[in-house]
């Protein structure tokens, strides 16, 4: 099957997506004042370089080999960040009595612990990544950002998979 867009248009939808889930992540932090936790730090990471990787792509416009090394990298961001919420969506669902304790903020952790304790922390996520402060549709937000990580990742498996794109540059 062939979709009626070239791979550079599929990169900047990638960007773009990525730019808009940041966009929003800010505006749920310092609008509706919701202090990310841990994890969903963690998360915006993975969603950021996701986003970097299919902007780099969209303004080199490689050919084919090139297109499909973005992808891959893309690909390898976008599963390690559906893992990260994965993760995150499993405390949420956690008995009460199992959710790990609450930590320090991340700011805090960053002035104090060392940087790996704080990467650590940052990895695992604990008690206040349990929390679901904000649904939509009875989703919490690290269901919804699960579901742009298998967007992302699709779009990605896609510009490696397909030979019928064109890149716009020579192959």
């Amino acid at each position: 099957m062939t979709l009626p867009i070239s791979a550079r248009q599929l990169n900047a939808l990638i960007a773009l997506a990525c730019l808009a889930g940041m966009a929003f992540a800010l505006y749920l932090q310092y609008v509706e004042n919701l202090e990310p936790c841990p994890l969903c730090m963690t998360q915006r990471v993975f969603i950021s370089l996701v986003g970097l990787i299919g902007f780099l792509a969209f303004i080199q416009n490689p050919a084919v080999t090139g297109r499909r090394i973005y992808a891959s990298i893309g690909l390898i961001f976008g599963l390690l960040g559906a893992g990260f919420s994965s993760r995150q969506i499993w405390l949420q669902h956690l008995p009460p009595e199992q959710v790990p304790a609450c930590g320090p903020s991340l700011q805090y952790m960053l002035e104090t612990l060392p940087f790996t304790d704080t990467l650590r922390i940052m990895m695992t996520g604990d008690g206040n990544c349990a929390e679901i402060t904000w649904t939509l549709f009875g989703l919490s937000i690290p269901m919804w950002v699960f579901a742009m990580f298998a967007g992302l990742i699709i779009c990605n498996l896609y510009l490696i998979a397909d030979k019928s794109l064109q890149s716009g540059a020579s192959n």
